[in-house]
């Protein structure tokens, strides 16, 4: 067997991959083409040096994405993908912080950013198994 074909054998589902990564890369893109909203919601939200931040963390999930999709450097995208969501998931979605009528929406937000965490964790563990 050709070492091609040994690490396409180890390497997590192409199509969930491509699934995971690609739906990370399209969110890093839609907040690429909104940067200007993007940085005022994190201004909003009390975020220090949004207009730094902001496209400095688009760009970890859209690198992490991309490498996940490609299943390349994978521990270093998945670790990507987690920066991205253990700094953004507790200051942009507080739930606890919301008034009645945003809780519900922050809470999704939330959980939504826990799965995919979650997922990206996971991702790192193969990689981690396979190097």
């Amino acid at each position: 067997m050709s070492e091609t074909k040994t690490e396409d054998a180890s390497a997590p589902s192409l199509v969930g991959r491509l699934l995971f990564g690609g739906g990370l890369a399209a969110l890093a893109l839609r907040n690429l083409t909104n940067l200007d909203g993007r940085i005022a919601y994190a201004d909003a939200k009390g975020v220090p040096f949004a207009e730094t931040l902001v496209p400095a963390a688009s760009g970890l999930l859209l690198g992490g994405g991309l490498g996940i999709g490609a299943w390349k450097f994978p521990k270093l995208s998945a670790t990507s993908v987690a920066a991205f969501f253990v700094g953004v998931t507790p200051v942009m979605h507080d739930f606890w912080a919301a008034d009645d009528e945003a809780r519900d929406e922050e809470l999704t937000s939330f959980l939504q950013n826990l799965t995919l965490l979650g997922a990206a964790i996971a991702f790192f563990r193969r990689a981690s198994r396979n190097s």
